[in-house]
């Protein structure tokens, strides 16, 4: 395996020299595996872990899940390629159980993420049904632990 995938495997959240050090190789030797995982769509990017609740960013997460019917011949690859182009679809993944596709979705308000599923997912063709489940609190994320201030503990703010 590569040293570098193996390190961003493992390692999650090593930079360029922590990855050299391990590695036993210079920074520029792993600078050129990461430019060679990138070439080969292996290596999408770098994602950071973010806090939002400490900022004054209104924004709205959504986890749906969705049943979809097979198409002949695509099967659920198709419509799920269609549904990831969308903006506000942040990852999207075949699954097994109840329901087909889990998809994670963006949006500034309640209602801009309640109109992108009843205007744009819920009518394509091939969409059976949905079921829409709103983020109101993160306490892990990425790996991280969330810390909330004590005085949180009252009500989530939530507004229609």
């Amino acid at each position: 395996m590569n040293p570098v995938l193996k390190l961003l495997i493992e390692g999650e959240h090593l930079t360029t020299a922590q990855m050299a050090q391990v590695a036993g190789m210079p920074e520029s030797e792993i600078n050129r595996h990461l430019e060679q995982l990138r070439k080969d769509r292996i290596f999408l990017g770098w994602r950071p872990v973010l806090d939002l609740s400490r900022e004054s960013v209104a924004a709205v997460r959504a986890v749906i899940e969705v049943k979809i019917t097979p198409e002949r011949g695509g099967g659920f690859n198709r419509l799920a390629e269609r549904l990831s182009r969308f903006d506000e679809v942040e990852s999207c993944y075949l699954m097994s159980g109840a329901y087909d596709l889990l998809i994670f979705v963006n949006g500034p308000s309640l209602q801009k993420v309640a109109g992108f599923v009843s205007e744009k997912l819920s009518t394509l063709e091939g969409v059976l049904s949905t079921s829409t489940h709103f983020m109101l609190r993160s306490y892990k994320e990425g790996g991280f632990l969330i810390e909330h201030a004590a005085q949180e503990a009252e009500r989530l703010k939530v507004s229609p």
